[in-house]
């Protein structure tokens, strides 16, 4: 019986600190969140804007310069972009973002995959590690990127892939990232990134595009516009999963505080019965005792 009380009293003790590392977790991504969540909030009206007419340059114009980056061909060479955290206790929000890669490869790509000319660049490193493992095509060049999260070094991950497409070596690009809506709530979705894609006339309104005025040509205006959109989009995407990522642990983390929290109570419980039952038995030892030394 004393060997089972100390025992329990071991597994209070672990449960606690525990629950006093999973609380400290919890506020130091909350208080991270906080901060990502005015960065990507701030930057979405401005993106989305500029998505926007992106979308309707490259479904309204023709020509060289940047329209090359809306030229659709067939595809052969298939670059992920798969935006992941570099570290995990945040529930499955990795294995989520894992998963949809994997899955849209499968189905998407899967032609593509056999021959060998799917390229995995991964943005944060448990997406690296994921997808080496099992055999992918895998760029590390940008694994660190949220080791210090800048828009120079987002954008030196977009400009090599509009490299590699204006190149050849990729004919698709799509990235794969978790879009913020709140701490508890992230949308998993894959986007096509290259070629851009154009804008889909609204129903009742076939064929109408809004008419843009350039100034200066139009195709001197596009070829150095289109770079630099592509730039803003990747950074949004990069932030949406950084604030997804404080979101998820601090969920993970509370959910995690308060399993803690149930378990110490069972525990107690336990103990308190172990020990009632260890003084019944003492008690009763002596009473035997005396009975037996009286007789």
């Amino acid at each position: 019986m004393p060997g089972q009380l100390k025992e329990v009293r071991s597994r209070i003790k672990s449960v606690q600190s525990t629950q006093q590392i999973t609380k400290a977790m919890k506020m130091v991504s909350a208080a991270k969140l906080r901060r990502a969540q005015d960065s990507i909030i701030q930057l979405r009206p401005y993106a989305r804007k500029l998505q926007e007419m992106l979308a309707n340059i490259a479904g309204s114009a023709e020509g060289g310069g940047g329209m090359r980056l809306a030229t659709e061909r067939p595809v052969e060479r298939v670059l992920m972009i798969v935006i992941t955290s570099d570290r995990g206790l945040c529930g499955a929000y990795n294995a989520n973002i894992q998963k949809l890669a994997k899955a849209t490869i499968d189905e998407k790509y899967a032609e593509v995959y056999r021959k060998g000319n799917v390229t995995v660049w991964g943005i944060g490193k448990k997406g690296c590690e994921y997808f080496a493992k099992r055999g992918y095509t895998v760029d590390t060049s940008y694994r660190d990127t949220f080791l210090q999260l800048s828009f120079s070094s987002v954008q030196a991950c977009a400009q090599a892939a509009v490299q590699g497409f204006l190149e050849r070596r990729f004919d698709v690009v799509e990235l794969v990232y978790s879009e913020f809506r709140n701490a508890a709530t992230q949308r998993f979705s894959v986007e096509r990134f290259l070629p851009i894609p154009k804008a889909q006339p609204e129903a009742g309104k076939k064929g109408q595009r809004n008419d843009f005025i350039f100034e200066p040509a139009r195709e001197e205006l596009v070829a150095e516009l289109m770079p630099k959109i592509l730039n803003t989009q990747l950074y949004k995407a990069v932030l949406d999963a950084n604030a997804s990522e404080h979101g998820a642990r601090m969920t993970a983390m509370d959910k995690a505080t308060e399993n803690a929290k149930e378990m110490l109570k069972s525990l107690k419980i336990t103990y308190n019965s172990a020990r009632q039952a260890a003084i019944t038995t003492e008690l009763t030892e002596i009473v035997s005792g005396a009975a037996a030394l009286q007789g």
